[in-house]
């Protein structure tokens, strides 16, 4: 299994996919299989095996040479029955024609070109690719190559499901502070609906979203009920999770996936977002939460929040978005991908 050389895993600080990476190899070696990983020099996932990128920087074409030769290698050496990566498409151009079945997986929207000359120049079987989430896979099919859509996780067993909270329970948006995740958007909804709303997450200082936040939400906090509280560890999440009465986080952008969407069922809180991205396939509208196109339909959402039964919003994340469900489904995939390549 491959990851970006940038961050190590599992991550110090933030890093989404690197924590998906550490949790999946966690989980594999623990099912009784033999995993190495190819990561930035320090990490510490526990690994059978660990190599480090010789190259730091995944943009630099030095650095991507070096790289994909120290791939060919660790392979060489390693043996492995399948390729699984999580980083850059060009370190497995040696691999491609091989005997080895490999996995090339997506975390944002694929590029066509990269896309369509990896599917043309791999071997009959050889390569599969998959994204984050069928929104993510349909973006990538139409450029060539076999795709499959596997959602990205939770750590459920780290989250408490919270079956019901107090009369006075907040709304809460946790994300980073941006336009594309509509924070601006649930401090409306929040005031309208005359709730306590919780902002949780980091905010820039320069720039578009510097100006954002200076205009958009600063002038909010403190005034009608907005508390912000900064960015959180997994502790702090956790909690304040489990005591919100919905997540609401309207984003303005087709989101690959959202982990936090996943967390937030997790602990048995429904989700109030917008239908863009990936968030038809995590959010059944009625059931989980709700998904809207303005203000209004989200002090709409608000108003119903006392039909969502959050033992389901919780059943909704352990039987789809889980480590379990999710690493089912990549070895399910490993087993397929063997079988076709020795059936070619």
């Amino acid at each position: 299994m491959t990851v970006d050389p940038e961050i190590e895993v599992p991550p110090r600080t933030y890093g989404g996919i690197e924590r998906i990476v550490d949790v999946l190899v966690r989980r594999l070696h623990a099912e009784g299989h033999h995993v190495g990983l190819v990561a930035k020099a320090g990490s510490e996932c526990p690994a059978d095996e660990t190599f480090a990128w010789p190259g730091q920087v995944s943009q630099s074409v030095t650095d991507t040479l070096a790289n994909m030769w120290t791939l060919r290698r660790v392979v060489s050496d390693f043996r492995p029955d399948v390729i699984h990566s999580f980083s850059r498409i060009a370190y497995l151009l040696p691999h491609l024609r091989g005997p080895i079945p490999v996995v090339m997986s997506f975390q944002r929207d694929p590029t066509p070109r990269t896309v369509g000359l990896a599917a043309r120049l791999a071997a009959p079987h050889v390569l599969t690719f998959t994204g984050c989430s069928e929104y993510i896979a349909n973006c990538g099919r139409p450029s060539g190559g076999l795709w499959y859509g596997i959602p990205n996780f939770a750590d459920t067993d780290a989250l408490t499901f919270s079956p019901s909270v107090g009369a006075n329970a907040p709304l809460v948006f946790l994300s980073r502070v941006e336009s594309i995740k509509g924070a601006h958007w649930a401090i409306e909804i929040a005031r309208r609906t005359r709730r306590r709303l919780v902002i949780a997450g980091n905010h820039a200082e320069a720039g578009h979203e510097g100006a954002y936040w200076r205009q958009e939400i600063e002038p909010w906090i403190g005034r009608d009920g907005i508390e912000y509280i900064g960015p959180v560890d997994d502790v702090q999440k956790n909690a304040l999770l489990g005591q919100a009465e919905a997540m609401v986080v309207p984003i303005q952008w087709d989101e690959p996936f959202g982990i936090v969407f996943a967390e937030a069922l997790a602990c048995g809180t429904p989700v109030i977002s917008c239908p863009r991205g990936a968030l038809p396939e995590i959010v059944r509208p009625g059931v989980d939460g709700f998904l809207i196109r303005s203000i209004e339909e989200g002090c709409e959402a608000v108003a119903k929040l006392g039909t969502i039964d959050r033992a389901v919003c919780r059943r909704r994340a352990e039987e789809h978005f889980s480590a379990r469900a999710v690493v089912a489904c990549y070895l399910k995939l490993y087993a397929d991908m063997r079988l076709r390549m020795e059936r070619r």
